[in-house]
């Protein structure tokens, strides 16, 4: 198992190594990773690319997807790649595609086309003030005393 997303609040299984996995028919978010140190940090892993699927035994797993000549040439050679799941628990495609989004703005994977930002920005929502957002405590006079 290995954790990912914003807080690493997400738990992933694997990573298994892509070139001898065989795809479950299950949906699910995919991350693909690899070693960038594996002989001084074998367990550090870099996310090269996220996607989901709605039954990621159809998906052209493990090297013919269209973004699989980036991950061989980020990885080294096709036996550094690794793949991880998460199967979003009574998720829909639209949670899915949200999970994914996040992971891409959190990791910025190099292989994925699409990045996205984390940014908040007021215009969104819009500002405003209220009696509520102020500091729980107001000053007071010094006591003299008495």
């Amino acid at each position: 198992m290995i954790r990912l997303g914003s807080l690493a609040g997400y738990s992933f299984e694997g990573p298994r190594v892509l070139a001898g996995w065989t795809p479950p028919a299950i949906a699910a978010v995919y991350a693909v990773m690899y070693r960038p140190d594996s002989d001084a940090k074998p367990q550090d892993f870099a996310v090269i690319y996220v996607g989901h699927s709605d039954d990621l035994s159809r998906e052209p797993f493990p090297f013919q997807h269209p973004q699989a000549g980036c991950w061989k040439r980020r990885a080294g050679d096709r036996w550094n790649l690794h793949i991880c799941i998460y199967e979003v628990p009574g998720g829909l495609p639209s949670h899915r595609e949200q999970i994914t989004h996040e992971l891409i703005a959190v990791y910025k994977p190099g292989c994925n086309p699409e990045q996205y930002d984390q940014a908040w920005k007021d215009g969104w929502i819009g500002s405003y003030i209220a009696p509520t957002t102020g500091p729980l405590t107001t000053e007071r006079a010094p006591s003299t005393g008495g």
